[in-house]
């Protein structure tokens, strides 16, 4: 049984940072890719990052110079280091493993979320 577990997230003002964990299970971790998506009130989830299994990484437009993915396939466990963080980051961040080994954008599992909450 796959299972995620986020954590990290909280109330930060514009400018601040976080750091968001999530430790993975049920699946072989090296052997996919592993994304962080996000959904804002009233909007649909959106990828926000993803890292394949041979450390290539993709970030959205919104996002890049500001968030950092990586893993640490000794505990599988993806990270998302959010600095510089505005308003619009607010969100429920979710982590969830690809289908493929590279990042496809196509996810079938995901964790319960953590809030991120951006104040101005």
């Amino acid at each position: 049984e796959v299972q995620l577990v986020e954590s990290g997230g909280g109330l930060v003002q514009a400018g601040g940072s976080l750091r968001l964990s999530c430790a993975a299970s049920g699946f072989t971790f090296d052997d996919y890719a592993i994304g962080w998506f996000r959904q804002a009130p009233g909007k649909e989830r959106k990828r926000v990052s993803c890292i394949s299994s041979d450390g290539s990484t993709y970030y959205a437009d919104s996002v890049k110079g500001r968030f950092t993915i990586s893993t640490d396939n000794a505990k599988n466990t993806v990270y998302l280091q959010m600095n510089s963080l505005k308003p619009d980051d607010t969100a429920i961040y979710y982590c969830a493993p690809d289908r493929q080994y590279y990042c496809s954008g196509y996810s079938d599992y995901y964790g319960q979320g953590t809030q991120v909450t951006v104040s101005s």
